[in-house]
């Protein structure tokens, strides 16, 4: 008997879906994003400059061997630029979107988080009517604070992602 209660205890909690997420700090804000779209964290490397690049571009790095374009979330995100308390946190997530691989600059990346995706709600309709937001797929309750949930398919608006896309192909000839 108490093997079928142990099972159903496993069964229950398999029925429960849990979304594993990269959390990480951008100014006093802290964000998520779902582990499957991060390919990997590095630390901030050296940065060179692209002429004539797209201004939300700040350079490329060598990532063993392969020139990826790299962009300041905060800056994306429009979050003030304070002070980074602790500039030797900040790091880069290296994510894919529409096949090609960029960096994003964040001040600090905090832990991976497994949470119900019953937790998550909805972005406020506040949110969710400014056409400047629609990157934030939801919101999940901590014990202390909010976390973001961010779609990084659509943190690049399509004019940004055809230029991200350019870029990509001036590097790889």
């Amino acid at each position: 008997m108490a093997q079928s209660t142990a099972a159903a205890a496993v069964l229950a909690e398999d029925s429960e879906q849990i979304k594993q997420l990269v959390s990480f700090v951008l100014g006093k804000e802290e964000f998520g994003v779902d582990i499957l779209m991060v390919q990997e964290i590095i630390r901030l490397a050296t940065i060179t400059p692209i002429p004539n690049a797209p201004e939300f571009i700040e350079g490329v790095i060598n990532l063993r061997g392969k020139i990826i374009p790299i962009i300041d979330l905060r800056k994306r995100l429009k979050i003030t630029k304070e002070e980074v308390k602790n500039a030797k946190h900040t790091r880069i997530l290296v994510i894919e979107i529409d096949g090609n691989v960029t960096g994003f600059i964040v001040d600090a990346v905090s832990e991976v988080l497994k949470i119900p995706t019953s937790r998550i709600e909805p972005p406020p309709e506040i949110i969710v009517s400014s056409i400047d937001s629609e990157y934030i797929s939801g919101v999940i309750k901590l014990e202390e604070n909010l976390l973001i949930l961010l779609d990084f398919k659509k943190i690049l608006r399509i004019e940004e992602r055809n230029k991200l896309r350019q870029v990509h192909q001036d590097l790889s000839t």
